[in-house]
């Protein structure tokens, strides 16, 4: 099991890093980015935390932590920036917080997003099939997302990176202990989307890849 995109105490989750490593490395988790929520107020004091949390942590650990951030209802023209600024203080996963369909984020943030060659556009709502062909054309991860509400629109996502040929993940987002999905219940998320299995280890697949690249 891979997850990039979870949180911790540092935004709105319930664990130090330490123990949300422990927890999905007895559950078997290949690795986990620890991405909490940002914009320009506390990137500077999350990220380097983050990363000297995987210093310590993941020589001891048979689970990899990866340091990332989430940008979070910031403004779409402020996420290139930003995304250069995480990059700097050592985010290797940058997601933006996307146009999921239970929150008022700005209209414009996938496009943003994508334009700004982030890693993963977190919970993407009624994406469209152009941004769907820019993020397929670009490399970014689109969410199939495991967490209420923002899962409400994971079977449309699913269908337009069938149509692109974009990348999907299969993320928890977890705040807090009871959100980590484990093997079975991710791949409940993807099929339940309307992958098939094939579909969804190869979803699998490229997530290691790409943390492998990491």
């Amino acid at each position: 099991m891979i997850d990039i995109h979870s949180h911790t105490f540092f935004s709105d989750g319930a664990l130090v890093p330490a123990e949300h490593l422990r927890r999905v490395e007895v559950m078997g988790y290949t690795a986990i980015a620890i991405t909490d929520h940002a914009d320009s107020s506390n990137l500077d004091f999350i990220i380097p935390r983050i990363v000297r949390a995987a210093g310590d942590l993941n020589p001891v650990s048979r689970t990899r932590l990866i340091p990332g951030i989430e940008l979070t209802h910031v403004p779409p023209p402020l996420i290139e920036p930003l995304t250069r600024k995480a990059r700097e203080l050592g985010a290797q996963i940058v997601v933006v917080h996307g146009e999921t369909p239970v929150e008022p984020v700005a209209p414009g943030t996938n496009r943003a997003a994508l334009e700004a060659g982030v890693d993963l556009l977190a919970h993407p709502g009624f994406l469209t099939e152009e941004d769907a062909r820019l993020a397929a054309e670009k490399g970014i991860f689109l969410e199939l997302s495991g967490r209420k509400g923002h899962s409400l629109t994971n079977g449309h996502v699913a269908r337009l990176a069938e149509k692109t040929g974009a990348r999907l993940a299969v993320n928890s987002d977890a705040h807090d202990p009871g959100d980590f999905l484990t093997a079975e219940m991710a791949e409940k998320v993807g099929r339940g989307a309307g992958l098939d299995r094939e579909r969804y280890l190869q979803l699998r697949r490229d997530m290691l890849e790409m943390v492998n690249s990491l």
